[in-house]
């Protein structure tokens, strides 16, 4: 067991996510995992299908994918969006994209949406979504340009909060970790339930 596994988790513990924030934020809460899988899966929304039910399809989905070769391990999978109305707002792979994406959100209440799925051996599933409300002040071109310029945006979807972006943040309402890619408290309380089970 990691010497950072606080909570001593009964089995090995896997985090299918490549995600250095999430993993950040497991291990500061004192949940290291033993190991990284990232799942590989088709990631295309289905036609129609909302945010909420995205993210939540997304979550279980990564878990199941990465549980199937590890039935012994604790799996916890997660996906994350940015939300504007009912349009989801997809990572970046270009400059370009990103400053359309910042534009969108720029001035404008919009939602960061998790989906999460914790799977214990023996197959039980335990999955959550939760969303967090950000309010962003109306960006100029010298705000966004310095968000392009950091290089924040890559490997995001849509924004980094804990950086230059900050800057303009007026109001978050909800969980803040959520925004970086994992609600914490909400995972915590699932892997502590765990450490309950017989």
């Amino acid at each position: 067991m990691p010497k950072n596994n606080l909570w001593g988790l009964k089995h090995g513990f896997i985090l299918a996510s490549g995600s250095p924030q999430r993993r950040q934020l497991l291990e500061k809460a004192g949940f290291t995992p033993d190991e990284i899988i990232t799942a590989d899966i088709d990631e295309t929304p289905f036609p129609g299908e909302l945010p909420v039910r995205y993210v939540g399809r997304m979550a279980v989905q990564k878990a199941r994918a990465v549980f199937k070769d590890h039935p012994e391990k604790c799996v916890l999978a997660a996906d994350t969006v940015i939300v504007v109305g009912k349009r989801i707002i997809r990572k970046a792979h270009s400059a370009e994209e990103a400053e359309k994406n910042l534009l969108l959100v720029s001035g404008r209440r919009h939602r960061v949406i998790t989906g999460f799925c914790v799977i214990v051996p023996g197959g039980h599933e335990i999955a959550k979504v939760v969303q967090t409300a950000v309010v962003l002040k109306h960006m100029d071109s010298a705000d966004i340009k310095a968000v392009i310029d950091s290089g924040e945006w890559q490997g995001v979807a849509g924004y980094r909060i804990e950086g230059v972006l900050s800057a303009s943040v007026r109001k978050i309402i909800g969980s803040h970790p959520n925004i970086m890619g994992l609600p914490i408290f909400e995972v915590a309380q699932v892997l502590k339930g765990i450490l309950r089970r017989p």
